[in-house]
């Protein structure tokens, strides 16, 4: 007797869609936290400039004079294309998988972020940050190619950091938060039940009979879940003397564990063939998700008169993303996804120059390698090795108000896919993917 394949071809895509691979960035992390350090290409940690710069490293609030309010916001427009390659149907290689190639899935995101940093006392500072560290979204037509494993892919976060910093000496400040992190996900793809048709009791002539064919009988599985997770984050800065200052930060990881819901739209099929979706009831699933732990070392030093030259080495724990495993509500053995991604390096320079009181330029160059392995990137997360090119320039308005500007463009090495998924088959293509980044920032001290 056979097995029920279906239940494979039916869940595991619909399940998976839980994967946090949703962000077209090194793994699905948002470095756009800071208007003047994007303008950095994200070297200018140990050069706290404004409230946002308590997010890479809490003791540069020490640094700030009286109490300021940081408000920006950065625009990410990621261009992406996939190339079809000879992707595989889920009824295996005699059906080959119709559909586009699902235009540019990823397009603009908004991504919002406000800082405050007041005086304690005249050694302690106290900051309280609002970002999102992990938003963006992909989203595929439904009857592209690749739809079996993803059509939509949204992922929404609201970091909330209190912190404090306290100049322990002249020489030497420290600081330390608290993240208190909500995370929500939508996320969707397709369900072919025509080959789950094929690979149940019902078997391939039957089906064929019926007009039940891979690709001509596809539902819609939609998954959505919400979490809240604490973690920590802490740094120092160190003045060597007057001209070059030492940085190291570190931030926590943060385990989220998702509740969510699975809500099925299934296609009507004739008579007995009905039980092929009989099963596929909503329910509730969880997976447990932990953000990566980061650690940066950076520096800062003045190379000329009004020129400085700024530094960072960030490494992120991405390894600890091992496997996926989702479990499910109504009795279905866990469906587990292998990731296997890997701890990333980036390293970035940056110049500051003083051109006049009231306007400062800025400059960066970074390059980060890939989280994601050749053999386990998929749809959600096409990632691959990038550099980034930043300029930027805040221009004071007067003593208590200043306007940020920062721009970037993002190279991204062309990403090959060839991953398979029980019971969605095998994408097989290649991925140009490039972004561009824009971010305004207001400014004001009191």
């Amino acid at each position: 007797m056979k097995s029920r394949p279906w239940r494979a071809v039916v869940w595991a895509p619909a399940m998976l869609a839980l994967s946090p691979s949703l962000a077209h960035a090194v793994g699905y992390e948002l470095e756009e936290q800071s208007v003047t350090n994007l303008g950095y290409a994200f070297a200018g940690a140990a050069h706290p400039e404004d409230a946002s710069a308590m997010f890479f490293n809490p003791a540069g609030m020490s640094y700030l004079k009286g109490s300021e309010v940081a408000a920006g916001v950065n625009l990410i427009d990621v261009h992406a294309q996939f190339t079809n390659q000879g992707s595989i149907s889920p009824a295996g290689p005699l059906f080959p998988l119709s559909g586009g190639n699902g235009g540019n899935p990823v397009g603009a995101n908004w991504i919002p972020n406000l800082y405050f940093v007041t005086d304690v006392t005249p050694r302690t500072k106290f900051g309280f940050g609002i970002n999102s560290p992990f938003d963006l979204k992909t989203e595929y037509p439904s009857d592209w190619v690749g739809r079996y494993q993803a059509i939509e892919s949204k992922v929404q976060t609201i970091n909330i950091n209190p912190a404090i910093s306290y100049a322990a000496t002249n020489q030497l400040s420290v600081g330390a938060g608290v993240n208190f992190q909500y995370l929500k996900a939508n996320l969707s793809n397709a369900i072919d039940f025509g080959a789950a048709c094929f690979g149940s009791l019902f078997g391939p002539a039957a089906c064929t009979s019926a007009g039940i064919l891979p690709g001509t009988q596809d539902g819609i599985g939609k998954v959505s879940g919400d979490s809240w997770g604490t973690g920590f984050n802490f740094g120092l800065l160190y003045k060597i003397d007057a001209n070059s200052t030492l940085g190291l930060a570190y931030r926590s990881s943060i385990s989220h564990n998702t509740s969510g819901n699975a809500n099925f739209t299934n296609p009507t099929l004739p008579g007995p063939f009905a039980a092929i979706t009989a099963g596929v009831t909503n329910t509730t699933a969880h997976a447990n998700l932990t953000v990566p732990d980061s650690l940066s070392a950076n520096f800062s030093t003045l190379v000329a008169p009004n020129l400085t030259l700024l530094g960072d080495v960030t490494w992120d724990g991405w390894s600890k993303f091992r496997e996926l495993r989702v479990r499910y509500d109504n009795g279905l053995p866990d469906t587990v996804d292998s990731e296997n991604w890997r701890n990333t390096v980036r390293v970035a320079l940056g110049l500051g120059y003083d051109w006049s009181s009231d306007l400062k330029l800025r400059a960066g160059i970074h390059y980060e390698g890939s989280t994601v392995p050749d053999s386990t990137r998929d749809t959600r997360l096409p990632d691959d090795d990038h550099t980034l090119l930043a300029i930027g320039a805040t221009y004071n308005f007067n003593k208590d108000n200043s306007l940020d500007f920062g721009y970037a463009h993002l190279w991204v090495k062309d990403a090959p896919v060839n991953h398979t998924l029980t019971g969605s088959g095998t994408v097989i293509g290649q991925y140009k993917l490039s972004a561009d980044i824009a971010g305004l920032q207001f400014r004001h001290r009191f």
